[in-house]
């Protein structure tokens, strides 16, 4: 049962990570974009979460921290790029 619903919330996962992928291919505007991205990194934090947990392993975890902390330096890096024009002053 515990297998089921790890695959179901990996689908899950995988399929908001489609729309948000259509997101930042097609967004409007560049803010758009940006947010698409940052909500990226979050479901990729989530499917190596839900990959750890399937197989019972604590490195995914780890590796799900390193993703976090690139994906927030990443955001500010982009909203200052959007702000300013440059992200090194």
């Amino acid at each position: 049962m515990l297998n089921l619903a790890i695959a179901a919330a990996i689908a899950m996962v995988i399929l908001a990570m489609l729309l948000n992928l259509f997101r930042l291919v097609r967004g409007p505007s560049l803010p758009d974009r940006v947010l698409a991205l940052d909500t990226l990194s979050i479901n990729t934090i989530a499917l190596v979460m839900l990959l750890g947990i399937s197989l019972g392993s604590t490195v995914y975890f780890e590796a799900a921290l390193l993703i976090a902390m690139m994906g927030f330096v990443a955001t500010a890096a982009y909203c200052k790029f959007i702000l300013s024009g440059n992200v090194i002053e």
